[in-house]
């Protein structure tokens, strides 16, 4: 890859995403397109899908660390496109490091659901927890 794509799980606090970012929605709207985009994953932002700081005031807490989780082969170059689904996940798609909040590497991806609600047991991942919490976003 010429820029790499990160995504780094910051310690009680959101997904910092650096390198060839949009994000969009599933329509393919865009809400932001840029090389440094901090996105909510506690679920409190007033920003949504944006983190505004408020993980803060809602004692949001993971240690930004993850373990066991396989990498693939980064497939080429390119955006990594992150979808906000609708009072769900975020999807991203395209090649990615996803990086502890120690700066150790997780993963290399080319897909991944992130947690936006902020009730996921598999944080950063998606385990479905925003239909029982009934997330809106």
């Amino acid at each position: 890859m010429s820029q790499e794509n990160r995504v780094k799980i910051l310690e009680n606090g959101p997904l910092l995403c650096t390198g060839d970012i949009e994000v969009c929605a599933p329509d393919g709207y865009v809400y932001g397109k840029g090389d440094d985009i901090a996105l909510c994953r506690c679920g409190a932002s007033r920003n949504k899908p944006f983190c505004d700081g408020s993980h803060k005031d809602a004692e949001f807490e993971n240690d930004g660390i993850i373990v066991g989780i396989s990498s693939e082969e980064v497939e080429g170059e390119g955006s990594l496109v992150i979808t906000v689904r609708p009072n769900s996940m975020l999807v991203a798609k395209g090649p990615m490091r996803i990086v502890c909040g120690d700066e150790s590497c997780a993963a290399t991806r080319n897909k991944a659901a992130f947690c936006r609600c902020g009730h996921s047991a598999s944080k950063p991942f998606c385990d479905g927890s925003h239909r029982e919490v009934e997330f809106e976003g």
